[in-house]
């Protein structure tokens, strides 16, 4: 079988569901383990404590071990799968049992059968027969069909199949097949499973809200960097790629992760020095790993470590002073186009990146600056103090300095903590107020934007912009966090479909620098983060907006664990502070008159304040020095009627007007009324056009592997078949079957208009080959790359498909592949 064919999987299917059982000692004293020789042991060193959450996919969120420590080897555990369907059906009988601890199945014919583990882990595929012919492929993939390049025959060893497509064995599963050539005789499949190693790692935190989705969303970004975790560094299921290292920026986010959800500090301690000495050829992930540093001493107060690396990190901070506002050869700052496009970046520079870098550099001098203050090293502290406090000044001395930031470079502004109430007020009402715009398609980028929006006490759209991301990759069906998404996704594929590929090429679906979420929940949301190095001192403050009602959890410290809990509608909160701590509570005040409240049964507020405990301030009650120990606070409920549950709407100002599947090459009746452009359509492979007067120029743009004007790629110079656009408006034959294409992932196009005003651009594709390709279209305003339509899909166009768009500005466009050999197009049309 061509390893990039895809299913065909239309045919009837059988579904059979059963619960997913470990196969380990501890879970199932009926089920078998591999006969095969494994790199890792089983599960050991612990035990399964408890039930399952209902939040969290991890299949095994409820093991325990006794003790862990960095240098802990891998250890395995084996899932069956949760569904099995036979294309055809009658290939395979008694199907059911594949779900069961004991399979029996019976092949005759050809086929294949579609196995889903019902959660994604890095694992390898196996399967034991007694008497399998051996003409069988087997495929993994992160979603319902066979991911690209990955189909291989199986290795035989004694009786047991197993699926090996690298040398480390691994590679992100969700879904696997067995594919069945024709047999001589049937044969029968006896055991089934997806091997997965898992690095010793214990949950150590918790999150939970009134929203569930919010809930889902913290356990899968922090089952996603557990299922991620290599023997000794940080890493990520990668689908089709060779970097599986751990890149100095990537890490920030999984390690942030890491830190609320696992505090498995001496692992993160291990690759912040793994990553000390690299930034992966990427100038901002050299100050993105000092932000780690800083992170990993806020929570552990580990001085040594500070001390170790902060020669190292000056280098760093001081390289950046000294490019500063020369906007250096900066590349890569996120898959999103409005800092380059992905792999544009080695071919086009962006001024967007450079600002972002700017502002990145203010943020970590600030933020070292105060962690020497905390350390005692006034000397530092006082050098980068003024480092940032300088260029601040100095940008500022011109006051349009921010006018052409962008969403990125404005969020690392506002990341700053240096601007004015009034400069955020504008960034925000020109970038995050439009629920569209403040989006990435970079969860990493996200983290950022985020936190920008917890800045700007903007909670509302902050919780929106959580659930426009990462609830929409649980509702797709994903059980981690994804490398790069849109939203808009979900209107164009079913769930676990494949997913659109892009700039960054093939997309992960389990990629841990999306997973800073879980940590931005539990400091902004649950409110729990230190303010003094190791949480000696720490805050309680949740951020409700009008979606929320109560939130709870905990976080792990060097000192104990640290939990909390507050409900508005009932006027209760709840603080269980460790020996070795002090800690503070916020409560939201939403109107200015005071509240009663009473902490552990005692009046503490009534018309006033009874102790200098307790400050008022215009948005909350501040209750300091809280002891260790358990403690409880009553206050005055949050009226119901102030909580609201609906978002701004989703506001695109160009649109896909209509899909023509019948008019197929005879164009000229229907579209191209005030203009053309035939791609390849002359004689000498050049582009027949004729571009309307409104129309300045269309450029065209292959990111990768080679910069420049994509290919012309004809598939007949001359043809009677209709599928063929005419070369011009009389419809006539012959014809050429041509179109510009990419056999990489993406090409992009613009079309620049002299002056704005409403048009209508439509795009003709044809899958000449019937090959059953696809491939997504995203369009945005080619001045300033915001998005301005959700993506469309092209697909079933064996006959031909017009796509017809409507709108008012200069429009880029980005073809993506989702499967096929090219991403094409063959003509453009202007009305």
């Amino acid at each position: 079988m061509n390893k990039k064919c895809r299913l065909n999987l239309t045919a009837c299917t059988l579904v059979l569901l059963s619960r997913s059982v470990l196969a380990s000692p501890q879970t199932s004293q009926s089920a078998v383990k591999s006969p095969a020789p494994q790199p890792y042991e089983y599960l050991n060193g612990g035990k399964f404590v408890g039930g399952k959450n209902p939040y969290s996919p991890d299949p095994i969120f409820n093991y325990r071990w006794n003790q862990t420590a960095n240098d802990d080897p891998l250890q395995i555990f084996e899932l069956r799968p949760k569904a099995a369907v036979a294309f055809p059906p009658t290939i395979a009988k008694n199907l059911t049992s594949l779900t069961t601890p004991n399979p029996n199945v019976e092949i005759s014919g050809s086929g294949s059968i579609r196995l889903d583990f019902g959660v994604e882990t890095g694992s390898w595929i196996e399967f034991d027969s007694p008497n399998c012919p051996g003409n069988v492929e087997m495929s993994i993939s992160e979603y319902n069909e066979p991911g690209v390049d990955k189909t291989n025959r199986p290795e035989k060893i004694g009786n047991t199949y197993r699926l090996k497509l690298n040398d480390e064995l691994y590679d992100g599963v969700r879904f696997a097949w067995i594919h069945v050539k024709s047999p001589s005789k049937p044969w029968h499949i006896t055991g089934i499973r997806a091997v997965c190693q898992i690095k010793p790692t214990n949950y150590t935190g918790s999150f939970s809200s009134s929203d569930p989705m919010l809930n889902r969303i913290w356990y899968t970004a922090a089952y996603g960097v557990r299922a991620s975790l290599c023997k000794d560094y940080f890493g990520s299921i990668l689908m089709d790629r060779g970097d599986r290292i751990s890149w100095t920026g990537d890490a920030h986010p999984a390690q942030a992760a890491a830190l609320v959800a696992f505090s498995n500090y001496d692992f993160i301690r291990k690759n912040l020095e793994n990553t000390s000495k690299q930034d992966n050829g990427i100038r901002s992930y050299s100050l993105i790993w000092v932000l780690s540093l800083l992170d990993y001493y806020r929570y552990t107060g580990d001085t040594a470590t500070l001390d170790k690396f902060t020669s190292n990190a000056t280098k760093k901070l001081d390289s950046a002073y000294q490019v500063f506002g020369m906007n250096p050869d900066l590349r890569f700052y996120g898959w999103d186009d409005r800092v380059g496009g992905g792999f544009e970046i080695w071919f086009r520079k962006n001024q967007e990146s450079q600002n972002a870098y700017k502002m990145l550099s203010i943020r970590v001098w600030r933020e070292f600056s105060e962690a020497m203050e905390q350390r005692g090293n006034k000397e530092l502290a006082a050098k980068y103090a003024k480092y940032a406090r300088t260029k601040v000044e100095e940008v500022n001395q011109d006051p349009l300095w921010h006018s052409n930031y962008s969403i990125h470079a404005a969020a690392d502004a506002i990341n700053t903590g240096l601007l004015t109430n009034s400069i955020q007020e504008t960034l925000f009402n020109r970038e995050f107020k439009d629920r569209v715009n403040r989006l990435s398609i970079s969860p990493f980028n996200q983290y950022f934007i985020l936190q920008s929006l917890a800045t700007m006490n903007k909670w509302d759209e902050a919780l929106t912009s959580v659930n426009d991301m990462w609830g929409e990759m649980i509702r797709y069906g994903g059980t981690t966090t994804f490398e790069v998404f849109r939203p808009s996704w979900n209107q164009i594929i079913s769930k676990n479909d494949a997913v659109p590929n892009s700039q960054c090429g093939i997309v992960s679906l389990c990629h841990p620098w999306g997973a800073g979420v879980a940590k931005w929940l539990t400091e902004q949301i649950l409110g729990l983060s230190p303010t003094s190095p190791g949480f000696t001192t720490f805050r309680f403050a949740p951020h409700f907006g009008t979606k929320l009602t109560n939130v709870s959890g905990s976080v792990n410290t060097p000192k104990g664990t640290i939990s909390a809990k507050m409900d508005l509608s009932k006027g209760t909160a709840e603080l269980h502070c460790p020996q070795g701590t002090t800690g503070s509570i916020e409560i939201p005040r939403s109107n200015q008159s005071l509240v009663k409240l009473t902490l552990d049964g005692k009046v503490i507020v009534t018309s006033s304040p009874t102790t200098d405990q307790v400050l008022v301030l215009p948005d909350r009650l501040v209750i300091t020095s809280i002891q260790p120990g358990k403690h409880s606070l009553q206050f005055t409920p949050v009226n119901s009627n102030q909580f609201r549950t609906t978002a701004d709407p989703l506001i695109y100002p160009a649109k896909l007007v209509s899909t023509d599947k019948t008019t197929q090459g005879n164009w000229s009746n229907k579209y191209g009324k005030d203009g053309y452009f035939l791609l390849g359509a002359k004689q000498d492979g050049t582009d027949e056009s004729a571009l309307p007067t409104y129309v300045k120029s269309i450029d065209f743009f292959r990111a990768f592997p080679q910069p420049g004007r994509p290919d012309t790629t004809i598939w007949d110079s001359q043809t009677n078949d209709k599928r063929a656009l005419a070369p011009s408006r009389l419809n006539q034959f012959p014809r050429r079957a041509t179109c510009l294409s990419n056999n990489d992932q993406t090409m992009t196009f613009s079309v620049w208009f002299k002056n704005p005003a409403k048009h209508r651009i439509t795009l003709y594709f044809v899958d000449w080959k019937k090959s059953g390709s696809r491939s997504d279209i995203e369009m945005f305003d080619a001045d300033t790359l915001r998005m301005i339509a959700p993506v469309s899909m092209v697909k079933d166009h064996q006959n031909g498909l017009y796509l017809t768009y409507e709108t008012k500005q200069s429009t880029k466009f980005r073809l993506n592949k989702i499967r096929g050999e090219l991403v094409t197009l063959s003509g453009i049309f202007f009305d």
